[in-house]
C-alpha cells in the first residue's frame, strides 16, 4: 500500500474528536470527584462506600490519563508521519504510520474498559438507590401498618 501525504491528514480530524471526547470524560470525572468530595465533608457518608468509590475513581483517572497520552502520542507521530512523507522518506514514514495506528488502537482499547469500568460504577449506584428505595418503602409500610394497628 502506497502512504501518501492525505493519509496520516485524514486522522488529524479523528484524533482530535477522541481528545475532545478523552477531555469531556477527564472534566466529567473532576466535577464527580469534587461533588464526591462536598458530599463527604457535608455529610459523613458511609466509609466503605467511598472507599470503593475512591478506589473506582483512581483507577478511571489513570485509565484516561493513559487515553490521552497514546492519543496524543497517535497525533504526534502523524505528524512527525506527515514529515517524513514530504521529505521522501517513504519506509520511515509507513513505520511510524504503523506505530501511530498501533498507539490510537491502544487508546481506544483503555477508553473500552474504562467504558466497562464507569458502566459497573453506575450499576453499583443504580443498587444503592434501590436498596434505599427498598428500605423507604418497607419502612412507610410499616408505620402504616402500625398507625392501622392503633385505629
Amino acid at each position: 500500500m502506497e502512504l501518501t501525504l492525505s493519509t496520516p491528514a485524514l486522522l488529524f480530524s479523528a484524533i482530535t474528536l477522541l481528545m475532545l471526547a478523552y477531555t469531556n470524560r477527564f472534566l466529567a470525572m473532576a466535577n464527580l470527584i469534587r461533588g464526591l468530595h462536598k458530599e463527604y465533608k457535608e455529610d459523613s457518608m458511609e466509609e466503605d462506600v467511598i472507599i470503593g468509590q475512591i478506589k473506582n475513581l483512581k483507577k478511571r483517572l489513570t485509565m484516561i490519563k493513559n487515553m490521552q497520552t497514546y492519543g496524543v502520542i497517535s497525533f504526534f507521530l502523524c505528524v512527525i508521519c506527515m514529515f517524513l512523507l514530504y521529505q521522501d522518506f517513504d519506509t520511515a514514514a509507513n513505520w511510524v504510520f504503523m506505530a501511530s495506528m498501533l498507539c490510537l488502537l491502544i487508546s481506544l482499547g483503555i477508553s473500552l474498559a474504562e467504558i466497562q469500568i464507569s458502566n459497573n460504577a453506575l450499576n453499583i449506584e443504580l443498587s444503592d438507590i434501590e436498596d434505599l428505595l427498598n428500605k423507604k418503602t418497607r419502612t412507610s409500610f410499616g408505620q402504616m401498618y402500625q398507625k392501622n394497628n392503633k385505629d
